[in-house]
């Protein structure tokens, strides 16, 4: 595994799940210290670098992290688990349809239950199949699912964008869905 997918998924770990794992402490909006992520990062071994977080930055083509406008800080766009994060995104009206990728092992539970966050704060939608499509991928046989984002829109469910471009929901019951294909 090279070095900027390793520096990435610890990223995710920590500034997504875990920042008491380095000692780092993220406000509610997510931010952490660069130079704390740097130097708990450290203590735990880790070689990690301003310059390679900015790397992992530049380079991540889901936009998964970004620094704040002093370059002081640095937080998770969304998919957020810890309690200490409640990121506040603003409502924002959707497209008529929204996507979400999962594996064919999954498909039954969610025929029955709906969509629902798990551990994290939000249940993850795309605006474009393919992006499902690979989502799915990392779980299995992938399976699309087609959100019906505008009916549960007029009737009063919230959806947010986040930065990266990922549609955020509390959950989508099953009437809201259907399979592609």
């Amino acid at each position: 595994m090279s070095r900027l997918v390793q520096a990435s998924k610890f990223l995710s770990f920590v500034l997504r799940h875990q920042p008491e794992a380095i000692g780092l402490a993220l406000d509610a909006e997510g931010w952490g210290s660069v130079e704390d992520l740097v130097a708990g990062a450290a203590r735990q071994g880790r070689q990690l670098s301003r310059e390679l977080i900015e790397q992992v930055i530049a380079i991540n083509d889901k936009k998964r992290f970004e620094l704040s406008a002093d370059g002081l800080r640095i937080r998770a766009v969304q998919g957020h688990s810890t309690r200490s994060v409640d990121r506040q995104f603003e409502p924002k009206q959707p497209p008529d349809v929204l996507f979400h990728g999962t594996a064919s092992r999954f498909v039954a539970a969610i025929t029955r239950e709906g969509l629902k966050p798990g551990s994290r704060h939000y249940v993850h939608l795309s605006a474009d199949e393919q992006t499902a499509r690979t989502v799915g991928l990392r779980y299995g046989l992938p399976v699309v699912l087609v959100v019906d984002a505008a009916r549960m829109h007029a009737q009063g469910f919230i959806f947010h964008q986040a930065e990266n471009g990922v549609w955020l929901t509390a959950r989508v019951p099953p009437a809201f869905l259907c399979r592609v294909g």
